[in-house]
């Protein structure tokens, strides 16, 4: 696995996420069978799984746009530190949509065979998304 094809896949699937194309999105940058470490307990592994876990997160931020900031390869690991920008104009985890703009930052790193994604960690600053859209308040200073 190259850099360089790595770095095309998550630059065209980053596309189709960005225009909202979620199966383009997951077809293109997942393995069929994919492991996602991230997701609550209760989703199926592999593209099932992400078209519901990013199915979701885009029904309450439909034009929610990726964008790498750092991007290091390490074998066949791509580690991305990322920005998401993105408005609250849907339903999110049962919270109606605030019409706020959010923006949070994340690392995520995923591992690599075939050109696609089998392995996947993220850790994503949900709780200043929460926060942006009005559901939990910032913690006294």
């Amino acid at each position: 696995m190259t850099k360089e094809i790595m770095l095309n896949t998550l630059e065209k699937a980053g596309g189709y996420f960005n225009s909202g194309d979620l199966e383009g999105y997951i077809t293109t940058l997942y393995a069929p069978e994919a492991t996602f470490h991230y997701y609550p307990p209760e989703l199926p592994q592999g593209r099932t799984g992400a078209r519901l876990y990013y199915g979701a997160f885009l029904q309450g931020f439909p034009d929610a746009a990726f964008y790498p900031e750092d991007i290091i390869f390490e074998g066949d690991k791509l580690v991305v530190r990322y920005r998401l920008d993105a408005t609250h104009l849907g339903e999110f985890n049962g919270i109606p949509a605030s019409g706020k703009q959010i923006s949070f930052n994340g690392i995520t790193i995923m591992r690599w065979q075939d050109a696609q994604v089998v392995e996947r960690w993220n850790e994503a600053d949900f709780l200043g998304l929460l926060q942006q859209i009005g559901a939990m308040s910032a913690p006294a200073a």
